[in-house]
Order: C-alpha cells, then sequence, then structure tokens
C-alpha cells in the first residue's frame, strides 16, 4: 500500500494542503474578465457562468510586468517576481556573451530563483501533470518536477525521459496544432481532460496562449466561440470530480487609434537616442519572445539603462511628460511598487497608458504580421485579472487578491465536498 500524502507542504514562506480531491489550476493567457462576463451573457459559456458568483468568482492583480513569464511563474511559485527572479519574457543579461552582457529570452530555469508548488507537490508525493500551451515555458514550469510536463507547441516531440509521457498525439487524438492559431489553446485543454481520464493525477496545471484575445475584443464571435470550448473542457473536468481554479496572467487592451486602427507606439529607442545620442541608452521591452506576429513586440512595458551622465530622476520626469506614457518609475521606485528584482530591470521602468504601446527603434519591429488592430498587454491597464473557482472559497474580507493566490485558494479555502 502507497504511503500516504502528507497533510501539508511549505513553498515560499507559504503552507499549502496536498490536493484531495484532484485540483486543476489554469492560467487562461490574457483573459480579462470582460471575456468571462461576454460569454456568459451570450450564452456561450453555462458552465463558466455558473462559478461566476459571489463566491466563486473574485477579481485581483496580476504581478508586474504584465506580462506571459512572469505572471505563469508567480503562480507556480505562489510569490512575485522578487522572490522567483522571472521579471519579463526577455532581460539585459550582464553575465552573458563572456560577460560583455546581452538581452536574452528569460526562458532558462537557471533564472529560477525559487522552487515551486508543482515540484513540491511531487516531492511529497503527489502526481502532477502540467500542459503549457508554448514552450518557452515548459523548462521554467518543469524545474526540478518530477511528474509529467509538456507544451501543445512540440506535443509530438514528448518523451518518456524528457516529458514524463510520450505519444501525446495518439491520446489526445488531435493533430498537431498550429502556434499562431486557437488550436494551441484547445489542445491543452484537451490534453487536460485526456490526462485526467487516463491517469491517476492529483494536480494539474494548464496553461494556454492569448492569441485569440490579441486579436479579438470580449463577446466577439471569435473570442465567445473560444471561451465556448473552454468551457466545454472545464465542465468535463468538474463532472470528473476535479476542483478548478481558474486565472489568468494578465489582461489585454486595444493600443490602437479608435477610427484608423493604426498602432499607438512610443518608440522610446528612437526618443533617447535623439536625446542622449546614438546607442548611449539601451531599451529592453520584455514583452519580446519568440512568438511576435501578433504583437510586434510591443506592450506596456519597458525598462530603459541609462548612461552614467543622464540622472535618473531627471529622466524620469523627462519621459513621463510624454503624452501616451503612464508612469515612469526610478529602479528603486519599481521594486518598491511591483516587488521586482533591483539587479534585472534598468534604472527606469516606463508605462504606457492604457491605449499606448512601447516600443524600441521603429526600423526594429516588424508590423507586418498584424492583420487587425493591435492588441497588447503588459501595463498597469491590463493587471486586472478574474480568480474563478468551480467551488464555493472563503476569502479574508479585505484580502488584496492576486493571481499567485490561485493555488492558495484552490488548496487551502476551497469547499471540497
Amino acid at each position: 500500500m502507497s504511503n500516504p500524502l502528507p497533510l501539508e507542504m511549505a513553498v515560499n514562506g507559504r503552507c499549502y494542503r496536498l490536493p484531495a480531491p484532484p485540483r486543476v489550476i489554469v492560467c487562461v493567457d490574457g483573459c480579462a474578465f470582460d471575456y468571462l462576463d461576454a460569454a456568459a451573457r451570450a450564452g456561450a459559456t453555462p458552465f463558466l457562468a455558473s462559478c461566476l458568483q459571489a463566491g466563486r468568482a473574485f477579481k485581483g492583480d496580476s504581478v508586474m510586468p504584465s506580462f506571459t513569464n512572469p505572471n505563469n511563474l508567480s503562480i507556480v511559485c505562489g510569490a512575485p517576481p522578487s522572490v522567483h527572479g522571472i521579471c519579463g519574457n526577455y532581460f539585459w543579461d550582464p553575465d552573458a556573451d563572456g560577460g560583455r552582457g546581452a538581452a536574452v529570452m528569460m526562458n532558462d530555469p537557471s533564472y529560477l530563483r525559487a522552487g515551486t508548488i508543482l515540484a513540491a507537490a511531487a516531492e511529497a508525493g503527489a502526481r502532477v501533470a502540467v500542459v503549457t500551451a508554448k514552450d518557452k515555458l515548459r523548462r521554467l514550469l518543469g524545474w526540478q518536477l518530477s511528474g509529467i510536463c509538456f507544451s501543445a507547441e512540440k506535443a509530438d516531440a514528448a518523451t518518456l525521459a524528457d516529458n514524463g509521457i510520450d505519444r501525446v498525439l495518439d491520446l489526445v487524438d488531435l493533430p498537431l496544432p498550429d502556434i499562431y492559431s486557437a488550436d494551441l489553446s484547445a489542445f491543452v485543454f484537451a490534453a487536460g481532460v485526456r490526462l485526467a481520464q487516463t491517469r491517476p493525477l492529483d494536480l494539474m496545471y494548464l496553461s494556454t496562449t492569448d492569441y485569440i484575445q490579441h486579436k479579438h475584443a470580449p463577446g466577439t464571435a471569435e473570442a465567445n466561440a473560444f471561451y465556448a470550448m473552454m468551457d466545454r473542457h472545464l465542465a468535463r473536468l468538474d463532472a470528473m470530480g476535479w476542483i478548478i481554479g481558474l486565472t489568468a496572467d494578465h489582461g489585454m487592451s486595444p493600443k490602437h487609434d479608435p477610427l484608423s486602427g493604426a498602432p499607438n507606439v512610443i518608440y522610446l529607442q528612437d526618443l533617447l537616442d535623439q536625446w542622449l545620442g546614438a546607442g548611449q541608452a539601451r531599451v529592453i521591452l520584455p514583452i519580446t519572445d519568440p512568438y511576435v506576429v501578433h504583437h510586434g513586440a510591443l506592450g506596456s512595458f519597458a525598462t530603459v539603462y541609462l548612461p552614467p551622465s543622464a540622472a535618473a530622476a531627471a529622466m524620469a520626469e523627462r519621459l513621463g511628460a510624454r503624452d501616451g506614457i503612464e508612469r515612469v518609475l526610478t529602479r528603486q521606485q519599481a521594486c518598491d511598487a511591483f516587488d521586482l528584482p533591483a539587479d534585472r530591470i534598468g534604472d527606469l521602468v516606463v508605462l504606457g497608458r492604457h491605449d499606448t504601446a512601447l516600443g524600441s527603434r521603429r526600423e526594429e519591429h516588424d508590423l507586418s504580421g498584424l492583420t487587425v488592430p493591435l492588441r497588447s498587454h503588459g501595463g498597469l491597464a491590463e493587471q486586472e485579472v478574474p480568480l474563478l473557482f468551480n467551488r464555493p472559497v472563503t476569502v479574508a474580507a479585505g484580502r488584496r487578491l492576486r493571481n499567485f493566490d490561485v493555488f492558495d485558494l484552490a488548496l487551502n479555502h476551497v469547499e471540497a465536498s
């Protein structure tokens, strides 16, 4: 007879009960609350509509920047970026390129500074599975995890040795999805259901892509169809007795002129080159990842490295006066406000207004893939996210909820019966 699971585990200063019955935590990429409300009002999501009630549905905040990597890692670590170290999809690593420094993707587990709830649960004896849409997250989410972990993007390449599972396409009975399609997220949900049907699991983490949200506003036919697909899969998990906790890594806002549809962009590197001289300042856009077709690497959060001759406070004031910029913070101000690691951001953090994106040099952004007006994220306007459950949850009055509280709520505060 197998040993029973311990009653709880400690991860990054918080205690979590081990899951019984099984739990699934879902991060719906780009899911502003308006998407859920609109789909429910349209009658497209009967199961999710049943969760949109007092005691089951809450509004919370994502971490900043409101991008994919820092928020997924905050969710699975139950802690902000100051603890786990992942503060963007992309950052300036002073140790890269032989110590000369380089802008690199932040998808290597060596950048993680904290353990995950997923790995801790597996170490405690829980049977854990992770399915993520994009492979950029798989290695981070699967760090030190003894269990199943694969991406929909590379489901055909999953092996027992590397992913804890093989023959994924046969299991899910779907073709390998296109990276730029709603099918990528549909594959994640279908895989989650098939794993629940065929494996004795205790805990799952499912993470989707925001392809639809970048292209379609809440309440559109395309958005409602996406949430209807999600609704059907989650209803199946609910019927199997799984407790569901759903949140998002960020929301989504239009970043374009409402009349012409032209992108509203402030190209910071061009601006700083004019003010300080070419190449004197360095602009890093943490939204950057290998999948920029639907947003052109344009978001509403940027970090700036200044030359010694430029005073940060004075430059913050000058940048902050530009129309379209919501706030400019010095390094310490940004760390205090957003719980960021000081050694991984620049001298300044720049936030675009809700309708404005931030770029580097105009010539460096390929916008040919924008077949619809720009919608993106990264700023304060996209920080509000849902926390949704299929069982009542007890939340202390006055508690500020964050998306990285979803494991705490689903494991410690949900009514299991």
